[in-house]
């Protein structure tokens, strides 16, 4: 366990030709070993030296994505983008010896089935034949989150950067909305060039990849990827359908009581955002503040996340404010050598400071109750169940909510959980996209965003772009960091959002049963595949159609009850 402040943890350069050594060493001792004990052993010490590796990785990453501005820790990333592909391949060879294992069925009876339904995915995605373009593929994927961080824009007397001018947008007053998003939009139009020309080398080399493996399109690799045991393309193609039917009319019709709440003829692409004339809901305090009645509410939650939440305080394991030449959006990463999670954010004096806050404290949550498993695949769950976890954390803390907004409590969970719903037809676009993208990765930059366009209209009707030409020509998904960075992940949020949902039905009801069996699910972590941890938790698969049904009849029963005029 950690001893110090993340301040003082001492990053260690990995030498990969020393790491490589040590490695093919340890795998030898594995495959030759004669007894179960003695392949356990080699087990051990290969997760061993993985986690090391893997905790000097995430210190670089952390420090990067802080300051990208540090010529140091940019170097280091961009050192460990070129060795990355090369230590995965080298855990692609312990997973295909693992897979061979004559002590297979004593180590599944140890272990679990899951780790060698994992392992057998290594092979679909990595070999030595793609390590040139898997290089490829992180530097521009590195290249991408520079360029968003390097936005440095003259708003309002004060440079900022892209989470900078949320405030702006949404402010009571429409002509600054309009302003700043205008403004906003404006650097990604003039950066649209170089955006089209990252995304369009991503897509060419990553066909390049799903060729040399043996495969016709990038889809089958990205579903591998993403570590999908137990449902495929088809499941997915299924559940989008499902939301365009069941969600889609829901969201126009709290589109449409946005509008009328505003007082407005047409919600503009500026007012989208902006929920009420009074003003959205705000935290009432700065980033300590916030800070210290999350420290409050997760001490009276349960003794679980007391413990888990002193822990990240104490030892300072959160970089959460908005700051120049910091890399966007939030994240949660682990430190496997210390068994400690690390919260990334900005934030920017929205509601979504909490959001996120209580979102990564899901993720962090998780990942430190299933941080004593003794094999490293076990630490994550696959993304999708991941986000039940840190979807779940938001509504498990709607207690705790006054703590924040005060006066503007029901307000914000009028608005969060209606976002929640907001949420999921774009999700789910953006999975359709890149579906269309990767069967078709000769499109030209210009044929993509039309492509765009025409999924915005079809899961998003209620946009419209009047007098914003970037926007009305498709460029809304570049301003998407998972698009470039990890394909085919976002319909996992949309998944997960659904068993979030029956969470929150079920907490009405009984909120420590709810409780239980959200915190039987973290400490799973990743020895289940997705549709067996939905089960294990007492939910039902979103695959079904009843459930996204049944489950949204209620939550819009409680939307219907709340006068949100008078907020």
């Amino acid at each position: 366990m950690l001893q110090v402040k993340f301040s003082e943890i001492e990053y260690k350069k990995q030498n990969f030709e020393d790491y490589e050594a040590q490695f093919k060493n340890l795998l030898a001792s594995f495959e030759k070993a004669d007894t179960l004990d003695v392949q356990k052993d080699a087990m051990r010490k290969i997760n061993e030296l993985s986690n090391e590796y893997s905790t000097n990785s995430s210190l670089v990453y952390i420090r990067h994505s802080i300051d990208t501005r540090d010529e140091f820790y940019e170097k280091e990333q961009n050192y460990l983008d070129e060795i990355g592909p090369k230590v995965q391949n080298l855990g692609m060879q312990y997973h295909e010896a693992l897979t061979k294992s004559k002590f297979r069925k004593e180590l599944i009876d140890t272990y679990g089935v899951q780790l060698f339904d994992k392992a057998s995915l290594s092979s679909k995605v990595i070999n030595d034949t793609i390590i040139q373009e898997l290089q490829e593929e992180n530097r521009l994927v590195t290249e991408y989150d520079k360029l968003i961080a390097s936005a440095s824009i003259l708003f309002e007397g004060e440079e900022r950067n892209l989470s900078g001018f949320s405030p702006f947008m949404q402010s009571t007053d429409r002509n600054m909305r309009k302003k700043a998003t205008d403004t906003r939009w404006g650097w990604y139009a003039s950066n649209k060039e170089k955006l089209d020309e990252i995304f369009d080398k991503l897509v060419k080399v990553r066909h390049t990849i799903a060729l040399k493996l043996g495969y016709n399109s990038f889809t089958e690799v990205g579903y591998a990827r993403m570590g999908r045991t137990d449902y495929g393309s088809n499941e997915v193609a299924g559940f989008r359908d499902s939301i365009h039917k069941n969600i889609v009319p829901l969201v126009l019709s709290l589109k449409e009581r946005q509008r009328k709440r505003l007082g407005l003829d047409r919600l503009e692409y500026y007012d989208q955002s902006f929920m009420y004339n009074s003003g959205n809901p705000t935290p009432k305090g700065n980033p300590d503040w916030i800070l210290e009645n999350g420290k409050k509410m997760y001490n009276e939650l349960s003794p679980e996340t007391k413990e888990f939440f002193s822990f990240m305080t104490d030892h300072e394991l959160m970089d959460l404010v908005n700051k120049k030449g910091k890399q966007s959006g939030g994240y949660c990463t682990f430190l496997p050598t210390y068994k400690a999670p690390f919260i990334f954010s900005n934030f920017n004096g929205t509601s979504h400071d909490i959001d996120v806050l209580t979102h990564e404290a899901g993720h962090a949550f998780q990942v430190y109750n299933s941080k004593d498993f003794e094999v490293s695949e076990y630490f994550w769950s696959t993304s999708e169940s991941a986000e039940i976890h840190s979807m779940s954390m938001e509504f498990f803390t709607w207690q705790w909510m006054e703590l924040f907004f005060k006066e503007d409590t029901n307000k914000y969970k009028f608005e969060h959980l209606a976002g929640s719903l907001n949420f999921l037809p774009y999700g789910t676009a953006v999975d359709e996209f890149q579906h269309v993208i990767y069967s078709n990765p000769e499109m030209t930059p210009d044929e993509r965003n039309k492509t765009w366009r025409e999924i915005e209209k079809k899961y998003l009707p209620f946009r419209n772009y009047d007098g914003i030409e970037y926007l009305d020509n498709g460029g809304f998904w570049q301003q998407q960091a998972h698009i470039f960075a990890s394909p085919f992940y976002y319909i996992d949020y949309v998944l997960a959002q659904v068993c979030a949902f029956q969470f929150w039905v079920r907490m009405q009801s009984d909120f420590n049963d709810a409780w239980k069996d959200y915190v039987i699910l973290c400490k799973a972590g990743g020895s289940k595949p997705f549709l067996e941890l939905v089960k294990l938790a007492n939910l039902k698969s979103p695959f079904e159609e009843s459930t996204i049904k049944n489950t949204i009849d209620i939550i819009t029963d409680w939307l219907n009850k709340q006068d949100d005029s008078n907020y």
